[in-house]
């Protein structure tokens, strides 16, 4: 529906006032569960790209209404062909205050429009930061009261390689280990598990077009995808996958990460610009010590198999 106003504006019943919130949050406060808080943050997402749409199919709107006044106004002060009436054709200068009217009018939608998407974007930066506040508070006060637990599943290759797998975890659990090990929180809750790809021929992505990541940037090199997580803020768009930081006896860090595949989580380093699954002996053992040394500091609970 739609309403003609003074002066030829047109005005759209339903155009963006700016999607609320509110009903995210809601739900957000209402439930203390890690995954109730993803499911706000979720709806959030989903309300504000809705909300972007809405203004800016209202911003076009604007553009063709003042481009078609605007040749209607041209059209309206053409010399008129020969046998037309001349009481038929509206002065030039009628026609002038007419298009002045109609541009300020646009002018002041225009303005409105403005405002009512700031407002909107300020919201729900807002909500988004108190949802992001929220998550990695509820993340830290569950470490707090419990441990997650691993298991270590050792293969040996000859007498110098190995591959290590950890049964696989569920639920809260790998949000709660992608902050143990990154200090971060992932960007969707069921991120370890997903294995969804966007292209058959190729395997999953190991990030998600969230958090500042564009869609042709999902699929980084070993290099690349380190350089992501290192740098990421307080969010990071993993999939499929679990980054640790192991310490070198000489200084600095390896980059493993844990791959989710099946019913286990493969044990990989970053070796050049790709991840390798066979360990040397001194990786294999140094990862095993990395976990143990945070099962002795009480952060998590760990077992150890060798088969």
């Amino acid at each position: 529906m739609s309403e003609t106003t003074q002066g030829g504006m047109v005005k759209h019943a339903g155009a963006s006032e700016g999607v609320s919130p509110d009903a995210a949050l809601a739900r957000l406060r209402a439930l203390e569960t890690l995954e109730s808080g993803y499911e706000a943050w979720l709806e959030l997402q989903v309300e504000h790209a809705a909300s972007r749409l809405r203004f800016r199919e209202e911003r076009e709107r604007l553009e063709q209404q003042g481009s078609f006044l605007l040749g209607a106004v041209r059209a309206a002060g053409l010399t008129p062909a020969s046998g037309t009436e001349p009481a038929l054709v509206t002065p030039p200068a009628a026609s002038g205050d007419f298009l002045r009217d109609a541009e300020d009018k646009l002018t002041q939608a225009r303005d409105a429009l403005a405002r009512r998407e700031a407002e909107s974007e300020a919201k729900h930066a807002e909500a988004f930061a108190e949802i992001r506040a929220t998550l990695k508070d509820r993340v830290q006060r569950y470490l707090s009261a419990s441990r997650p637990s691993l298991t270590l599943l050792l293969r040996r290759v000859g007498t110098e390689r190995a591959i290590l797998h950890l049964e696989r975890v569920s639920g809260d659990t790998p949000v709660l280990l992608c902050f143990l090990f990154a200090a971060r929180i992932p960007s969707r809750y069921g991120f370890l598990l997903d294995d969804a790809t966007e292209d058959v021929s190729l395997p999953p992505a190991p990030l998600y077009a969230d958090a500042g990541v564009a869609a042709d940037e999902v699929r980084p090199d070993a290099v690349g995808l380190e350089s992501r997580v290192r740098g990421a803020g307080e969010v990071v768009p993993l999939k499929g996958f679990l980054p640790v930081f192991v310490p070198r006896p000489s200084g600095g860090e390896d980059f493993f990460r844990l791959l989710q595949r099946g019913v286990v989580l493969e044990v990989e380093v970053a070796d050049g610009t790709a991840f390798r699954n066979v360990l040397s002996r001194e990786e294999s053992e140094r990862f095993a010590g990395h976990l143990l040394r945070l099962k002795l500091e009480g952060r998590i609970g760990l077992d150890i198999e060798v088969g």
